[in-house]
């Protein structure tokens, strides 16, 4: 008796990809092990949104921004709520330079605003960004060295002692040129920090707390990145509860971390993060970055707001946002794009819009019901995680019609755009009109197209003589049109205040019609005698 192999149901087979070229994360770095509480932990307030789209967006960027571009992504980034926005790396560039004294000679930094500017370990491109930074009352120097095995032996050439004395002296040199400065804090991001020893990494991060004097009332930021994506998210958290446990000076730390999505998951990695203690996230709107991207904050602030958490920013208007970011960056929001893209509400599907039509009708009559209107009322409608009118979209995109589609969501664009609310009845009659249509055509069809393939199908006039025959009521009209040899029986007769349905059964046939304006109810019946004799 040959016994089955566990896995007989999986028919997948071995690929012919080089995979043992790669090694797995386990083999790369050391995650201490220990008990972890953040699998157990809920995000229920918003970290510290910073935005990076003006630094590490643009350096992604094959247009890097001009001063006008940043500056309209600058106010975009101040009106949507943001009090900390990395505005630059004015040592790499004259551009960038140029634009951090635009924000200082132009008093565009508004008084809750803190500017971000960002530095290597080199004591003349961390005087050129101070001199930038000059003139503002406030401002955060971003220190960066990258820290992990790969790039101390294959880029800097430099031990662990060696790193460490190059961060120090850079540090000190910050020290001395802050001065007693009070507007001025510090930062340091130990680059490639999810592949570097993490002892090695508490070294450096402790050390510059207790060189800058780290306090409550004048923390440091100590910025964790996620430079390039090695390992599942939950590593990443592993990663960052050990900082945040282990940091000294804890209470006058602000845990950062900036993810990337090399692997497809910065926004879980950043979510687990703050799970695992981070305070603070670096990232871009709508995730432009190198590579794969930085980390989403557009998704990332939705994301708590669909939990029912104050997001802290701003989006209600989620279409300028997207539109005014992709002017600045010259690139496209994909229209799948989590929450701002143009089909993230849209259903084609007919099961899909069946659902949601009947979601939107239990939402109006919940909201009624409590006597509010129906943009307060608790939000619960099948395949749409959160109210599209919340981020400044109408319903009218919401449902639209292709072949895919069903009864629900022709009957819905009728109703919502032209007032004409099909009996159940009529529906699937329609439905397979719309099918046939749209299936020949290849596309979707729109609601002003849906109004005129109704009225083609329906609204069938007959000859002149006919004219009369509407004047009657319905019993009359069956009457007389019994005298002319066509037997009809009125299966079904509704108005919905815009027009009349009918179902009839005409000599044996079994049919529907329509009509709008003045005595519709008899003309509804008519066309369907006119459609059978069509």
């Amino acid at each position: 008796m040959t016994t089955a192999s566990p896995f007989s149901w999986n028919p997948q087979r071995p690929s012919p990809m080089p995979y043992d070229r790669y090694r797995p994360f386990h083999e790369r770095v050391n995650v201490p092990a220990g008990d972890r509480s953040w699998p157990a932990a809920r995000i229920d307030r918003a970290p510290l949104w910073v935005p990076v789209d003006l630094r590490d967006g643009n350096q992604a960027l094959a247009e890097p921004m001009d001063t006008p571009r940043k500056r309209r992504l600058f106010d975009l980034l101040v009106a949507t709520g943001f009090k900390e926005i990395e505005v630059g790396y004015p040592s790499a560039s004259r551009t960038d330079f140029d634009f951090v004294r635009h924000l200082v000679a132009s008093g565009a930094v508004p008084d809750d605003v803190t500017p971000v500017a960002f530095t290597p370990a080199r004591p003349e491109l961390i005087d050129r960004t101070f001199d930038a930074v000059e003139g503002l009352p406030r401002a955060v120097v971003h220190l960066y060295i990258a820290t992990s095995p790969v790039w101390r032996e294959v880029v800097l050439g430099r031990d662990r002692g060696e790193v460490w004395a190059t961060v120090r002296a850079a540090a000190e040199h910050m020290a001395r040129r802050a001065g007693d400065t009070p507007g001025i804090r510090f930062q340091f991001s130990p680059e490639t920090f999810n592949l570097t020893e993490p002892d090695f990494v508490l070294e450096l991060c402790d050390g510059l707390t207790e060189l800058w004097d780290a306090s409550p009332d004048r923390p440091v930021t100590h910025n964790l990145p996620a430079t390039v994506e090695i390992a599942t998210p939950n590593v990443y958290a592993d990663q960052i509860e050990y900082m945040h446990r282990n940091l000294s000076r804890r209470d006058s730390v602000i845990l950062s971390v900036h993810p990337h999505n090399d692997r497809g998951t910065g926004v879980a990695c950043a979510e687990l993060a703050v799970l695992a203690g981070a305070q603070r996230v670096e990232g871009c709107l709508f995730g432009n970055g190198e590579r794969t991207g930085n980390v989403d904050l557009v998704t990332l602030a939705l994301n708590l707001y669909a939990q029912g958490v104050d997001p802290m920013v701003d989006l209600g208007d989620i279409d300028t946002v997207r539109e005014t970011v992709e002017h600045c960056n010259r690139l496209p929001v994909h229209p799948r794009h989590p929450y701002a893209g143009d089909l993230v509400h849209t259903a084609f599907s007919g099961t899909h819009q069946d659902a949601i039509s009947k979601g939107f009708a239990q939402h109006a009559r919940r909201a009624a019901e409590l006597g509010v209107p129906e943009g307060r009322a608790p939000w619960s409608v099948p395949y749409l995680p959160i109210d599209p009118a919340d981020v400044g979209r109408s319903y009218e995109a919401v449902i639209r019609v292709n072949s895919q589609s069903g009864k629900g969501g022709m009957a819905y664009l009728l109703r919502t755009h032209h007032g004409l609310d099909l009996p159940p009845r009529m529906r699937p009659d329609f439905s397979r009109v719309v099918q046939e249509t749209t299936d020949a055509s290849g596309r979707e069809a729109t609601p002003k197209e849906l109004y005129a393939l109704f009225r083609e199908t329906y609204v069938v006039e007959g000859p002149p003589e006919q004219a009369e025959l509407a004047g009657l009521d319905i019993s009359a009209l069956v009457d007389t049109l019994a005298a002319t040899g066509c037997a009809v029986d009125v299966l079904e007769l509704t108005e919905d205040g815009t027009a009349a349905y009918a179902e009839c059964r005409v000599n044996g046939v079994t049919v529907w019609g329509a009509a709008e304006g003045p005595a519709a109810s008899a003309q509804a019946v008519l066309s369907a005698v006119n459609r059978v004799r069509r």
